[in-house]
């Protein structure tokens, strides 16, 4: 399946670069582009892209503005930020506002097309140095008060096999790696995230690796509970 791909950049020469460079890839039709993220919404009224690729900081509309705009107007199209940045202000917000992926301007077209290929799966599509920094970030708090790890209480009403299922979540396992480690269906995994997801109020994948972090079902590197 081709992904239907729009590019917001405001600078003209990056803009066009990577342009260029996605119709040299794979499975990618680029069917806009957008020099701010008024214009990124504009385009995603358009042309129904499935996928946005977002710089940050343009004028008028910034990115993380027009991501929150384009995921709760048009949830179909899926945003993955590709930016200069991965500084903690840029990265938490833009997360937060819904995008699925994140990519700083040096990825190669490999891992843009794999970043594009896993939020369309429904996947995190995030370089290895923003998944360190995610890991880092959720892993500096204290576990939750009377937690003890992935053995304690499944924590909002979540089913043990829901607990374990997210706990390989957070371990950075996809759909497919999970269902052949339960030695369950994918549909039956993507049933158990569903329901873990409602329960705990959780949007996307980056937020679950924090919730299991912070709920203590899963242990930070170095840490031990007490």
């Amino acid at each position: 399946m081709t992904a239907r791909v729009v590019v917001a950049d405001d600078q003209a020469v990056v803009r066009e670069g990577i342009v260029m460079l996605l119709g040299l890839l794979p499975g990618i039709e680029v069917v806009g582009s957008a020099k701010d993220g008024e214009e990124a919404v504009a385009q995603v009224a358009e042309h129904a892209p499935d996928v946005v690729l977002m710089d940050l900081r343009m004028p008028r509309c910034d990115g993380v503005e027009a991501t929150r705009r384009i995921r709760e107007e048009f949830p179909g199209t899926q945003v993955v930020v590709l930016t200069t940045f991965a500084d903690d202000d840029s990265l938490f917000p833009a997360l937060r506002a819904g995008a699925r992926g994140y990519l700083t301007k040096d990825a190669g077209g490999d891992e843009i097309v794999r970043a594009v290929e896993a939020v369309l799966s429904g996947e995190a599509g995030l370089s290895p140095t923003v998944q360190r920094r995610l890991l880092e970030q959720v892993t500096t708090g204290p576990p939750a008060a009377g937690v003890g790890g992935a053995e304690a209480k499944p924590p909002d009403g979540m089913t043990p096999r829901e607990a374990e299922v997210l706990v390989l979540i957070a371990e950075g396992m996809s759909n497919a790696d999970i269902a052949r480690a339960l030695h369950i269906s994918q549909a039956t995994v993507k049933s158990h995230i569903n329901n873990l997801f409602a329960k705990a109020g959780l949007r996307d994948r980056a937020q679950a690796v924090r919730y299991a972090y912070m709920r203590g079902l899963v242990r930070p590197p170095g840490r031990s509970f007490t």
